[in-house]
């Protein structure tokens, strides 16, 4: 059976094991769009929020990306209370280290005991025991990156996280932490208009890190009428942005997308992207767009 006959959907873009143990497929969901604007507060519609997290899901999607700051807290409850109790295969990755302090803002603390509170209040609203996947948010630039990483690790070792990743990052910094603790994960902008991670995404795939790209769905201008990328689309019988999709599970056995929506329909227009196989040569024209 191809990847693209599988069962579900997110189950044609294949798998990746996190870490080498926590086995996903690669096409996830992320949960920042569930929140209200400006990732502030309860979204309009809570009952679509918990309809959309469920349908995900049943669509083959065992990978929730999430973070304390989404709302804040808002997307973990929404998790909460439509998966809880958690199927075995779904892994949920959070993500402390960023404060909130209204509509759009977003400030970086690193200090070890706010780490260490947040992933606390993160298992509590969560539900569980251990995190899958415990990604430092940004890293704190008035924190010793030694401080941070090492207190994810210390969590670690007390068994309330399995997995630890980064986000935002560069190379040398995926180097300096990993002399201090395993990375398994790195969750940095990339799309098909923006690829300035490339160095470590490339990075990524030579040592076997799961690279998350968000912000995947970004098609910019080249999704206008007659462009490339609309034109190559109509031949598959599918939008500009699952192409980019598409594009982005071609490029890399690592990478992991985790499109966000709050909408249903969209979900599965995401979802329904799995199943796109684009050849070597459209994958170049795709790439050659810039």
């Amino acid at each position: 059976m191809t990847s693209n006959e599988s069962a579900t959907p997110a189950a044609a873009s294949g798998t990746f094991a996190i870490g080498g143990d926590l086995t996903v497929n690669r096409l996830g969901f992320g949960t920042m769009q569930l929140t209200g604007p400006g990732v502030w507060g309860d979204p309009a519609d809570r009952a679509a929020a918990i309809a959309v997290l469920r349908r995900s899901v049943e669509l083959g999607v065992n990978l929730i990306d999430t973070a304390d700051a989404y709302g804040p807290f808002v997307t973990d409850a929404l998790i909460r209370e439509a998966l809880h109790p958690y199927a075995s295969d779904v892994a949920i990755a959070t993500k402390v280290g960023f404060t909130r302090q209204g509509p759009n803002q977003w400030t970086p603390v690193g200090r070890p005991e706010y780490l260490r509170q947040q992933t606390e209040l993160n298992l509590r609203h969560l539900g569980v025991d251990r995190i899958d996947l415990l990604q430092l948010h940004r890293i704190d630039p008035k924190v010793p990156l030694e401080d941070q990483i090492r207190e994810l690790a210390a969590l670690q070792s007390e068994g309330k996280v399995r997995h630890i990743g980064l986000s935002e990052v560069t190379v040398d910094q995926v180097v300096a932490a990993r002399a201090i603790a395993p990375i398994v994960s790195v969750q940095n902008l990339f799309n098909l208009t923006d690829r300035s991670a490339t160095e470590l995404l490339d990075y990524s795939e030579a040592e076997g890190i799961a690279f998350i790209p968000w912000f995947p769905l970004a098609t910019g201008e080249l999704s206008g009428a007659g462009s490339p990328l609309a034109a190559l689309a109509a031949t598959h019988g599918s939008t500009p942005s699952q192409l980019a999709l598409a594009w982005l599970l071609h490029r890399s056995p690592v990478m992991l997308p985790i499109p966000g929506t709050s909408s249903l329909q969209h979900l599965d227009e995401n979802v329904e992207a799995a199943r796109i196989q684009l050849s070597d040569e459209e994958f170049a024209a795709l790439s050659a767009l810039s």
